[in-house]
């Protein structure tokens, strides 16, 4: 048995085109570009890191205090993201007879930023018996509309605003800026009919014979 070996004398060596090699520069110029860029943010990032590390504290990149868009306020700020984008529509709250707050705001906002905190703890306690509409004034029209079914209804130009609707879709509270959480809580308390937060510091409703001793007087 004889091995035989390939013959390579006529082979031919492969030609690169001018075009062929122009790409291939144009690919390894393209992989460079791309090599710098992930570099630069792996250092930014290992920056930051250490930056952490070293003070405790994060690089003042966003904050609260700022009017800078950093995205979605009340789940980078509040830690609750459920609440947007709201889960039912004004139309259906009111056909439950159910009460509304609604939150008008912007991301960008340094007010709207910290208000969200509050709107995420008024929710710990209402978010079963109340619906939550988070309303960003960016989805609004241009125009505010006369339907007392739409959002934009209720909108005056502020950004936080903050008005509570009862059971049958009167607006019973409505202020501008960032409201304590105790003045939405006592409106909330007159809307459910609970008791004073001075006389009852955990929510309970009011005893049927206190209610109407009281409007016996």
């Amino acid at each position: 048995m004889h091995q035989i070996s390939p013959d390579y004398s006529n082979c031919q060596q492969p030609m690169i085109f001018p075009e062929k090699k122009n790409s291939i520069v144009t690919a390894a110029s393209g992989l460079g570009l791309l090599r710098r860029i992930l570099s630069a943010s792996l250092l930014t990032v290992a920056i930051a890191l250490s930056l952490i590390l070293l003070t405790g504290t994060p690089p003042a990149f966003a904050t609260l205090t700022d009017d800078r868009y950093d995205g979605t306020i009340f789940a980078l700020y509040a830690g609750n993201g459920s609440l947007v984008p709201p889960k039912v529509k004004l139309t259906d709250s009111f056909k439950r007879n159910k009460p509304v707050l609604l939150v008008f705001y912007t991301d960008d906002s340094s007010d709207s930023k910290q208000y969200a905190i509050v709107v995420s703890q008024l929710q710990e306690f209402y978010g079963r018996e109340a619906d939550f509409m988070p309303i960003t004034v960016d989805s609004l029209p241009p125009q505010p509309s006369p339907e007392l079914t739409e959002p934009s209804h209720y909108y005056e130009g502020f950004v936080p605003q903050t008005l509570i609707l009862d059971q049958s879709g009167k607006v019973v509270f409505n202020k501008k800026g960032q409201i304590p959480f105790e003045q939405v809580d006592d409106a909330f308390r007159k809307v459910f009919d609970l008791l004073p937060r001075e006389k009852s510091l955990p929510l309970k409703r009011r005893a049927v014979n206190e209610l109407n001793t009281e409007l016996s007087k």
